[in-house]
């Protein structure tokens, strides 16, 4: 298992938060889940400017194994999106705490930040669901 970078926030269903210095937050799927899904061929966005809701899905990524919905860890608008994943989706297997991010929301409300796992308890959870 890779390191979990200890500034990141977690969703249970392994999706990662990272607020950037100008207080956006990019957003992508962790190494687990990468490592779960298998080989990735196709990542569907989210539009920009789309509004999010907390925990609601908002992107789709699919594997050789199987479609897996991508959920928001914060409510705001979508400022940005990795167009790059639309040609090589397989950056998200390559490097899904780096250049595999997904997408870049502008949250409207940050305390919904402090409802998320940390590395810590992310990582507890993960050692769980494998026992």
């Amino acid at each position: 298992m890779s390191e979990i970078p200890g500034d990141l926030k977690f969703l249970k269903s392994h999706e990662w938060a990272r607020v950037e210095d100008d207080g956006l937050v990019r957003v992508g799927i962790s190494d687990h889940a990468q490592g779960q899904l298998g080989d990735l061929v196709y990542v569907e966005l989210p539009e920009i400017g789309a509004a999010v809701q907390a925990g609601n899905g908002v992107a789709v990524v699919e594997s050789v194994k199987a479609a897996s919905d991508l959920y928001s860890p914060v409510s705001g608008e979508i400022v940005e999106v990795n167009e790059l994943l639309n040609d090589k989706p397989e950056m998200i297997n390559e490097d899904a705490f780096g250049d595999g991010w997904i997408f870049l929301v502008r949250p409207s409300d940050r305390a919904e930040l402090d409802e998320l796992l940390d590395a810590k308890d992310y990582e507890e959870l993960i050692e769980n669901d494998e026992h």
